[in-house]
């Protein structure tokens, strides 16, 4: 008898602990990515920071999300909802960088020898996107002491992408972001027109330019994702890594250069570029590639000059392999130019994994 009446009491005393730790009895919940979505916004809208999200889903990138993907969000009461403080400034954890024109947190994280991730903890960033000239940015775990460069006392005007690398020889890859999977920026600020981090983009539009008779209207671009493609086109698109530029137009022809600027000491180099004509003449239970001869063409950039246009293959992959010669430091333009001329159901190209490469001496 007395046994049985404890049992309420025990019951009672059991519900009691597990309401007090309401912690562990409260789950992670997931998110699916949609459309115009942020990893900023959707830390606002569950409560939790940026940090948070991108630990709990091993994101080394916060700026790279795609539609369909889905994210594990932290409960908020977790210990990853509140991480520990970084060092204080100019202690033994860290030292201070200011930003520069041109930086980007990316490419900040780069040169320190540090991950992204590291960088947002360290400094509470909400938004990885945003960074501005003269900021003080602690670079944790890379020294005692405080190393602050002088802020621009005039800044310059804000460039489209950082400086180029610091020169190098050997076999060493000397374009900036060569497989473009630094995240991107938003040419003229439209959304529809993602250019690679540290790279810039030209587009023609109207008559005559570049060669007359031909109107061109403004395509889209878009820095793909590998899981944005279909199984059977990823290995297509993608040369390395898990990104390429898709620059495309339905309905009208196309002309567009993609160009970055690159510090070379003299020497003889190699430079290579991979892409893929998405040109197509219609669909019938899949793509039927434009038949032309000249539906696609592209020219090797070079300083002002380069290469004139040449036909390439449609629907499959190309490869442009060209040498130059520099005589002497400076600063070299380098790239491809592409142009579609024709009316087609989807005039496109998909770009990837480039590289440059000093081969021989002066």
């Amino acid at each position: 008898m007395k046994q049985r009446s404890l049992f309420p009491f025990v019951l009672g005393l059991l519900v009691f602990l597990l309401l007090a730790s309401g912690r562990s009895a409260v789950a992670d919940s997931s998110y699916i990515v949609r459309a115009g979505d942020t990893l900023s916004s959707i830390a606002r809208a569950h409560g939790v920071t940026v940090a948070v999200i991108a630990a709990a889903n091993n994101i080394v990138n916060p700026n790279l999300i795609y539609a369909g993907q889905v994210l594990t969000i932290p409960d908020g009461s977790g210990p990853t909802s509140t991480p520990a403080p970084p060092p204080p400034s100019g202690g033994g954890g860290g030292t201070i960088y200011v930003v520069q024109p041109g930086d980007t947190l990316m490419r900040i994280a780069l040169r320190h020898g540090v991950t992204l991730l590291a960088l947002i903890q360290a400094n509470t960033l909400a938004n990885p996107n945003v960074i501005f000239v003269g900021q003080r940015i602690t670079i944790p775990g890379t020294g005692s002491g405080s190393t602050v460069p002088p802020a621009p006392t005039a800044p310059p005007a804000a460039t489209s992408a950082p400086p180029p690398p610091t020169p190098a020889t050997g076999g060493a890859n000397l374009l900036p972001n060569p497989s473009f999977e630094e995240g991107f920026y938003n040419l003229y600020g439209a959304p529809e027109l993602q250019t690679p981090q540290d790279w810039q983009m030209e587009i023609d539009e109207g008559f005559g330019a570049p060669d007359t008779g031909h109107m061109y209207l403004r395509p889209e671009s878009r820095i793909v994702p590998r899981a944005g493609l279909p199984a059977y086109e990823q290995p297509l698109f993608l040369w390395e890594g898990n990104w390429t530029v898709k620059v495309f137009k339905g309905g009208a022809p196309v002309s567009f250069r993609l160009f970055t600027d690159v510090i070379l000491q003299p020497g003889s180099y190699r430079f290579v570029a991979n892409f893929f004509p998405d040109i197509v003449a219609g669909y019938s239970g899949g793509k039927i590639w434009a038949g032309e001869a000249t539906a696609a063409e592209v020219r090797f950039i070079h300083g002002s000059g380069g290469s004139g246009w040449r036909a390439v293959s449609v629907g499959s992959k190309n490869t442009m392999v060209e040498t130059l010669t520099v005589s002497g430091a400076g600063t070299v333009r380098l790239g491809v130019g592409f142009r579609a001329r024709y009316v087609q159901a989807n005039n496109g190209f998909f770009i990837d994994d480039w590289s440059l490469q000093q081969v021989g001496a002066p």
